[in-house]
């Protein structure tokens, strides 16, 4: 494949094209360095937007419903929908577009899936500079799609412009379901299944916690006896620097029948608003870049290490030494890293 080609031709409206490229990427085939580079200089057009959360949660469809609200709207929308890979067969059921059939033939939407393949955190290892590619051939909005994640699992805040946390009723009970981790990264609560008991209720504690760490907590629960805490001077005011950044807004949603999609859609735009205007945006990209270049770094010195150094034939040398007990990997390791900071022939 031809690079400059590619690059010269990667476009929205050239599908097959941006598909190939983004093969190239995803696969490390031959020359994904240079059209990852070539892609850098039109990168900061689209916004990145990651949806995430447990699974069974309704992020699919939500994608597909927030993706047909964009397209109304008139924006090229490219969807990234992260699947988990079989530690069996090494296989993906990569069914994403049998739940986003409804926008899966707009020219104006591409949905591309991805294996995990083995890496954690809710994301494949290449989905960040997949959406480099996307950003590139001039997608407005991009949206992806975590697996079902856990609490830990946050990669997706550290690639996204704006991250939707979706949650259902039926999560887990409330103490469970807002636990430190990926509760801290989320800019956008929403409660997916609005319909089902339990739903304003967990749409309440969600405020709750929130609140508790802003010291406004119950500023939207109603007093008792209806008194009103705002107007008595109480806890139902807000301190000043609470009220001066973003405020998550905890919104309730009927993905499946599109009920709420337009409030979400909003959220995501003001928050992006908000981003720009106190230049928090500005920082999340500039911490991705660095990042970004950093994994470069440790990726091209691991492969020099391992590929053209002599390293790993030193280390087969001395493993009877380590399997005796004379020596430790630990001191061969040591060894290994002085000799190539020093430019030293192992």
């Amino acid at each position: 494949m031809q690079i400059d080609t590619v690059l010269a031709e990667l476009r929205v409206d050239r599908p097959a094209v941006l598909a190939r490229a983004i093969s190239v990427v995803e696969n490390g085939r031959p020359g994904f360095e240079r059209l990852l580079a070539g892609c850098h200089p039109r990168l900061g057009r689209a916004r990145r937007i990651g949806v995430t959360g447990p699974p069974g949660a309704g992020k699919s469809t939500l994608t597909h419903r927030v993706a047909a609200e964009y397209r109304r709207r008139g924006l090229t929308v490219a969807i990234v929908a992260v699947d988990p890979t079989s530690p069996f067969t090494g296989g993906a059921l990569l069914g994403d577009r049998i739940r986003m059939e409804a926008v899966s033939l707009d020219p104006g939407v591409f949905i591309r899936s991805m294996a995990t393949r083995g890496s954690l955190g809710g994301l494949a290892t290449t989905t960040r500079e997949v959406c480099d590619v996307l950003d590139a051939a001039g997608f407005d909005r991009i949206l992806i799609e975590t697996v079902g994640v856990g609490q830990s699992e946050l990669d997706v805040a550290k690639m996204a412009d704006t991250t939707v946390l979706v949650l259902v009723p039926e999560s887990g009970d409330g103490i469970q379901t807002l636990k430190s981790g990926v509760m801290e990264v989320a800019d956008i609560f929403v409660v997916n299944k609005a319909d089902r008991p339990g739903a304003e209720k967990l749409q309440q504690e969600i405020e709750v916690t929130l609140g508790i760490r802003r010291g406004n907590a119950y500023r939207r629960i109603r007093a008792h006896h209806g008194v009103s805490l705002a107007k008595a001077g109480g806890q139902g005011s807000p301190p000043p620097e609470a009220s001066a950044g973003w405020e998550p807004p905890v919104l309730l949603a009927k993905a499946l029948d599109g009920d709420g999609v337009p409030s979400i859609v909003e959220a995501i735009e003001r928050h992006h608003q908000a981003g720009e205007a106190s230049g928090e945006l500005g920082e999340r990209r500039r911490r991705r870049v660095v990042e970004r270049t950093r994994e470069v770094v440790g990726r091209m010195l691991q492969r020099w290490v391992w590929s053209e150094s002599p390293a790993d034939r030193w280390i087969g040398d001395r493993v009877e030494e380590m399997l005796a007990g004379a020596v430790s990997p630990y001191e061969v390791a040591a060894d290994v890293v002085t000799s190539l900071r020093e430019g030293a022939r192992l």
